[in-house]
C-alpha cells in the first residue's frame, strides 16, 4: 500500500579538473589496428580498420591512418572495434542479495568499496559510460567512488533520495540539490506493479502538473528529469510533462507512445533486471508474478517499437552481477530490435540521454577515445557484446587481449 507520494532525486557530483602548466611534452599517440570497425551512424562495418588516438581523444579513423613517430601500435587482430558501451540505468551500490535494503547488514564504507569494484566490473565489460540511478541508502558515498575512479565526465555518479509530496516541495528539494551541483533529476512516479487481465496496474504518485513543475525547474538551469514509470497513467503524465526518459516502461498507452515519439522521450526498457527477478524470486508465487510482468513487457515492447518510441539501453544492473549487463542487448534483440537498432539505442541515443552527444557513442575524430573490441561482428551476432576483450577509456588501455578479468 502506498502511504505517501515521494520522489527519488539524485545528485551528480564531479571531481574538479586539475589545472596544469603547459609543457612541450608530446601527446602520447596510439594506433589501434583491427580487422573490422563498427560505423554506428551508417550501420556498417569498415574493414580493415585503424584508429589513431592522441591523448584522450580520437584523432583519425579509417582503413588506414597516419602513424606518428613514436606511436604505440596495438594490433587487435580478428576483432571488431566499436565505441564504449553506455548503460543509462545502473545501481553501483547494489549487488545480488541486497535487493531488500531493509535486511542489508553492510556499512557505508563497505558498500562504497563494493561500488568501486562494481564500477570496475562494468568497465571491464566494455561499459565506459553509465548513469547511476541511486546509491539506495548510502547517501553521498558515491563521492568516494568518484574520487577512487578519478575525474571521469561520463561516469555519472549520483547520491541521495529526498522526499517531496507536491509541486512546491519538488521545486524546493530540486533547488537545494541543484545548488549542490545536481546534473540530472530522477523522480519515482509509479510503484507496486501487478498484472490483471493483461493490463499492468501501477499507482502513480505525481500529476502531470506536478511533474511539469519539476521539468520546468530543471530546464530553468539547463537540466533534465528522468522518471521511474512502469505504466499508466503515470507514464502519460511524465511524457506530457516533457521528461527526458521513462525508465522501465513496461506498458505504455497509445497516447503516451505518441507523445514520447513526438517529443523524442526515451524509453529505457531494463529487461535484464526483470528477467533476473523472475528467475530469483523468493517464492514460486513471487516468481510467477515477476514472470507475468516480464512476459507482458516483452509483448508491449514490440508495440512500442512499432509505434516509433525512441529507445535507450539501461539494464538496472546491481541486483544482478555488475559486468554482465550486456545481456540487455540480447534481450532487446530477442524481443524485436535488430542488432543495429539495439546498438544505436545504446550508443547514439545513450549519448543523447546522458547529454554527451558529440563526445561519446561513436568512433569519430574529436570524440573521447572510449573504444572496445569484441570477437566477431555484433551486427551478425549481438551476443558477442558479452565477450569484450579490449577496453580503452579516454585513451588509456584498461583491458588487453591477454589480461584476465
Amino acid at each position: 500500500m502506498i502511504r505517501y507520494r515521494f520522489a527519488i532525486l539524485f545528485l551528480f557530483l564531479f571531481a574538479a579538473i586539475p589545472v596544469r602548466a603547459q609543457t612541450s611534452k608530446p601527446v602520447h599517440a596510439i594506433v589501434l589496428h583491427a580487422k573490422h570497425l563498427l560505423d554506428i551512424e551508417n550501420g556498417r562495418v569498415v574493414s580493415p580498420a585503424e584508429v589513431l588516438v592522441e591523448g584522450e581523444r580520437i584523432a583519425e579513423v579509417g582503413t588506414t591512418v597516419k602513424h606518428p613517430a613514436g606511436a604505440e601500435i596495438i594490433d587487435i587482430g580478428d576483432r571488431t572495434l566499436l565505441p564504449g558501451l553506455i548503460d543509462a540505468h545502473v545501481h553501483l551500490f547494489l549487488h545480488p542479495g541486497a535487493e531488500d535494503l531493509q535486511t542489508v547488514q553492510e556499512s557505508v564504507p563497505q558498500r562504497t568499496i563494493m561500488a568501486t569494484l562494481a564500477a570496475r566490473d562494468d568497465l571491464m565489460a566494455g561499459f565506459t559510460a553509465e548513469r547511476d540511478m541511486g546509491t539506495e541508502g548510502a547517501g553521498p558515498a558515491d563521492t568516494a567512488v568518484r574520487d577512487a575512479i578519478g575525474y571521469n565526465p561520463e561516469q555519472h555518479i549520483l547520491p541521495n533520495a529526498t522526499y517531496a509530496n507536491n509541486a512546491d516541495q519538488l521545486v524546493e528539494v530540486m533547488r537545494e540539490q541543484l545548488k549542490q551541483g545536481a546534473d540530472f533529476i530522477k523522480i519515482y512516479e509509479t510503484s507496486a506493479d501487478s498484472v490483471r487481465d493483461g493490463r499492468l496496474l501501477t499507482p502513480y504518485q505525481y500529476t502531470e502538473a506536478e511533474l511539469g513543475a519539476a521539468v520546468r525547474e530543471a530546464a530553468r538551469v539547463g537540466k533534465r528529469v528522468a522518471v521511474h514509470a512502469t505504466g499508466e497513467p503515470g507514464a502519460l503524465y511524465a511524457a506530457q510533462a516533457g521528461v527526458a526518459s521513462v525508465d522501465h516502461a513496461f506498458q505504455l498507452g497509445d497516447e503516451t507512445m505518441r507523445v514520447m515519439r513526438e517529443k523524442h522521450i526515451f524509453a529505457v526498457p531494463t529487461f535484464t533486471i526483470q528477467e533476473y527477478f523472475a528467475a530469483h524470486a523468493a517464492t514460486p508465487q513471487a516468481g510467477h508474478r515477476e514472470q507475468e510482468i516480464f512476459d507482458l513487457h516483452a509483448r508491449e515492447f514490440r508495440k512500442q517499437l512499432a509505434a516509433g518510441v525512441p529507445m535507450a539501453l539501461g539494464s538496472d544492473v546491481g541486483p544482478f552481477p555488475h559486468g554482465t549487463q550486456a545481456r540487455e542487448f540480447v534481450l532487446m534483440v530477442k524481443f524485436g530490435m535488430s542488432p543495429l537498432a539495439a546498438l544505436q539505442a545504446d550508443l547514439t541515443n545513450g549519448a543523447k540521454l546522458l547529454d554527451w552527444e558529440g563526445q561519446i557513442g561513436a568512433l569519430k575524430p574529436g570524440y573521447l577515445a572510449d573504444i572496445i573490441a569484441v570477437p566477431g561482428n555484433p551486427l551478425d551476432d549481438i551476443s558477442t557484446l558479452q565477450h569484450v576483450d579490449f577496453v580503452m577509456k579516454a585513451g588509456e588501455v584498461y583491458k588487453t587481449l591477454t589480461s584476465s578479468h
